[in-house]
């Protein structure tokens, strides 16, 4: 993927972080909205002069880090260890000390709880961001006490208004620090001009979707909550319906799950879509997946901290069908919050397949004009509120106001 410029923040020596050192620390570089967003804000700060250090064990992402001006501190940031992780605080305080960091931004819980000791034994600010709702709506004690390190941050980000709740549901004295600054997509990226249509042919043929198909998509990771097995059901109901030429893509990573997918490929046998539903693995070209689905389905059953799929989709103009829970009803505009007029996809009850089906078929109905008109009303939504160039001026504001001095007599 090309590197971004962040133009917009390019201020050369006058900008109030060149020269600054920031250190963000995650467990790992691989793919999801943590490490893409470790990736983006690394990315930002080395255009305005910073320097932008990333603690954490490596992974697929470590090359694009150094490659758009970020530098990799190999770290054993995800250790759950207790002994590891007091050991790694002396570790990383060195390294922020050795560095001249000027903040710590901790991603992840382990990390942040070396990360927060790091800070205190410096005396430097430390910010988290909750990239997840965690042990979800209701946390035993320990695992409570566990999860309270990533409210303990002198400013800690949310990814949602729904995160931001959970926050202040579990540790409601971290309320005035909290600041929500939702996931930002790439809009240079995820623009259907930006997507040649070759990409698009070459996915069609690796998953064997003939030209007259259409495509429902699911792209997530392989794990129950992700609702995988809502689609097959709505996948059956419509065909029973006497919809055709419609093939519906599993596409994810099982990481291991192997449980889970013989679950996934027993369901498909006993509703009789072999051939209909697909799973078709790690999809490493989402943009294209996305341009090239008919409809993209986000049908969990458990809450999103965020959505980030839903978001890609609608920047590339694709219509989308979402479960109306957690955080991912805060990215499509639908009734009743909004007007028919408003739409940018669906929401629908979680787990349940016929509203998932309807709603599906109703996507997948649209005509030429109505689509066109969801597809720029879906663009124009995301580039107002959740565009990566807003995410990253939120999140050096966020830096520039814990790292500039205070004003004389302040």
């Amino acid at each position: 993927m090309p590197s971004r410029t962040y133009s917009s923040f390019q201020r050369g020596p006058a900008h109030p972080l060149a020269g600054k050192t920031v250190l963000q620390i995650i467990p790992e570089l691989e793919t999801g909205g943590a490490e893409r967003t470790a990736v983006d804000i690394a990315a930002a700060l080395a255009a305005v002069g910073a320097r932008a250090l990333v603690a954490t064990e490596g992974g697929r992402l470590v090359g694009e880090l150094q490659s758009r001006g970020g530098e990799w501190i190999p770290f054993p940031a995800g250790t759950k260890n207790p002994f590891s992780m007091a050991w790694n605080v002396r570790r990383l305080a060195r390294i922020a000390h050795d560095e001249k960091a000027g903040l710590i931004h901790a991603r992840s819980r382990a990390p942040a709880w070396v990360g927060l000791g790091a800070a205190r034994v410096l005396g430097i600010p430390f910010v988290t961001t909750y990239h997840g709702s965690y042990s979800g709506l209701s946390p035993s004690p320990p695992k409570k006490l566990y999860n309270s390190v990533m409210a303990r941050g002198d400013v800690v980000i949310a990814n949602s208004h729904y995160t931001a709740g959970l926050i202040r549901s579990f540790y409601p004295w971290a309320d005035e620090r909290i600041r929500v600054v939702h996931r930002g997509t790439d809009l240079a990226r995820f623009s259907p001009s930006a997507v040649a249509p070759d990409r698009v042919d070459n996915l069609r043929r690796a998953w064997g979707v003939s030209p007259h198909e259409r495509i429902v998509l699911v792209g997530a990771r392989l794990t129950p909550w992700k609702g995988q097995k809502v689609l097959i059901e709505a996948a059956s109901l419509l065909r029973e319906s006497g919809l055709s030429d419609v093939v519906y893509i599993v596409a994810g990573d099982p990481q291991g799950r192997d449980g889970y997918v013989a679950e996934l490929d027993a369901l498909i046998a006993a509703r009789g879509l072999d051939g209909i539903v697909r799973r078709v693995g790690h999809c490493a070209d989402m943009a294209a997946a996305f341009r090239a689905a008919s409809v993209v389905a986000v049908p969990s059953v458990e809450p999103e901290a965020f959505g980030r799929a839903a978001v890609e989709a609608q920047a590339l103009g694709t219509p989308v069908v979402v479960s109306d829970l957690g955080a991912v009803p805060e990215t499509v505009l639908a009734p009743p919050s909004e007007p028919a007029s408003a739409r940018t996809g669906w929401r629908v009850p979680a787990g349940d397949a016929p509203a998932l089906a309807a709603a599906l078929a109703e996507a997948l109905g649209l005509g030429a004009t109505a689509r066109a008109a969801m597809s720029e009303r879906a663009r124009s939504h995301v580039e107002a509120h959740f565009s990566l160039e807003r995410m990253v001026e939120a999140t050096l504001d966020t830096y520039m106001a814990l790292l500039s001095p205070p004003l004389e007599g302040g």
